[in-house]
């Protein structure tokens, strides 16, 4: 979730006037922040290579404006007006376009962007403005992070923080597994692995028997694996994504390693699957922001809307974007003002908010404090769901 590139000077403002072309419209096509409307600006990448992200959060977004205005709008009869904007997968123009939906556009809140990368360089340019900034799926431990240690305070998130699931992991191997003896075999190369096995550590109360390292690309963990296979313990931790975590689980089950395997939610790719092959999938563990099995009533109707209206049930980030845009709504309603700092002051007051991705509040840093989900894989599908929750962390 973290992909960086920029544009400078002249071009860059030629850009970011052609990226705002035509999309500088609501859901009632009407031009944005009239007087008698609650103006959002939307930040998220729908072309360039990372709008598999982006894309799906758009289109929850619309459809939950879409649901708030028909309900009646916020304040009292106001309809909210979206301002969006597509940052073509290019994080400066994400910058760029925080600076005009801040200054031009006017609007009351942004909700975006959607990687980590994108998002903290949209959140810096919308904080100069003091605009409240709300990204769906920055997970980077240091989204909400000032230069000075402090939290952001413009910022805020619905994805919890990337190292948060390193002690929902290791709570759930404590509890569920019943785990005392853990084996590590982390992305030493990725500041996402490491956080994640920094807090695994600090919140698990048995043994690291031991950790090992590999590093992104790498693809043949034979030997290492083999080295794992010839020490005693109950489960191995894996930290990394899917490209790695396939080949890991496959060579893993193929010489006999078969003691529980737990990972991050950067297993949760169709492409594990592909390269673990399905057979070698069983009894590993990923954390997840969303799934739909996950059934509530209020999941439910979520995910027969958005099949109905996209054609495909929504996926993680369509999830966070929602609650993204709920969690707004909420939040301006209780300030009772589209006043900008007054909007940032009900969102630090979120208490309870009950969303499709889970219940949580914010805490200082401005983070969701939310159970967070696991999944569990037999023969390749997901079979089953384990909860942790927040005050187990």
């Amino acid at each position: 979730m973290n992909l960086k590139k920029g544009l400078v000077g002249m071009l860059a403002a030629t850009a970011l006037f052609a990226a705002g072309c035509g999309s500088r419209t609501g859901a009632g096509g009407n031009a944005a922040n009239e007087d008698e409307e609650v103006t959002l600006g939307t930040i998220f990448a729908t072309t360039g290579s990372v709008s598999a992200y982006g894309t799906p959060q758009e289109n929850a977004i619309k459809m939950a404006i879409d649901e708030i205005n028909e309900d009646g709008g916020v304040l009292d009869g106001k309809e909210i007006e979206l301002v969006n904007y597509d940052y073509t997968s290019e994080d400066t123009e994400a910058a760029q376009l925080a600076t005009r939906l801040a200054t031009q556009d006017n609007v009351d809140a942004i909700l975006g962007a959607d990687t980590s990368g994108s998002s903290k360089t949209a959140l810096q340019s919308s904080s100069k403005h003091e605009v409240p900034t709300l990204s769906p799926s920055a997970s980077a431990d240091n989204y909400t992070v000032a230069s000075d240690d402090t939290v952001e305070e413009w910022g805020w998130r619905v994805a919890f923080p990337d190292s948060y699931q390193g002690g929902a992991l290791a709570r759930f191997a404590e509890k569920d597994l019943g785990a005392q003896k853990v084996a590590i075999l982390m992305d030493n190369s990725s500041d996402y692995s490491i956080g994640l096995v920094d807090f695994f550590e600090e919140t698990f109360s048995g043994e690291v028997v031991v950790k090992e390292n590999f590093t992104a690309g790498q693809t043949d963990f034979n030997a290492t694996l083999t080295s794992l296979n010839e020490r005693d313990f109950d489960v191995l931790l894996v930290t990394g994504y899917y490209e790695e975590g396939g080949p890991i689980v496959r060579q893993a089950r193929e010489i006999g390693l078969d003691q529980p395997i737990l990972a991050p939610d950067g297993f949760g790719n169709q492409a594990l699957i592909d390269l673990a092959g399905p057979e070698n999938l069983n009894d590993v563990y990923y954390t997840t922001q969303f799934t739909v099995l996950n059934e509530n009533s209020l999941v439910n109707q979520f995910v027969e809307n958005y099949t109905e209206r996209f054609g495909s049930e929504p996926d993680m980030f369509a999830a966070m974007a929602y609650d993204a845009a709920y969690v707004m709504r909420d939040a301006i309603e209780r300030a009772g003002s589209e006043n900008r700092q007054e909007i940032n002051e009900a969102l630090a007051e979120t208490e309870n908010f009950e969303g499709v991705t889970g219940t949580f509040s914010y805490d200082d840093m401005h983070n969701p404090s939310k159970s967070v989900t696991i999944l569990e894989l037999q023969n390749g599908e997901a079979v089953n769901t384990y909860i942790v929750d927040p005050d187990d962390l």
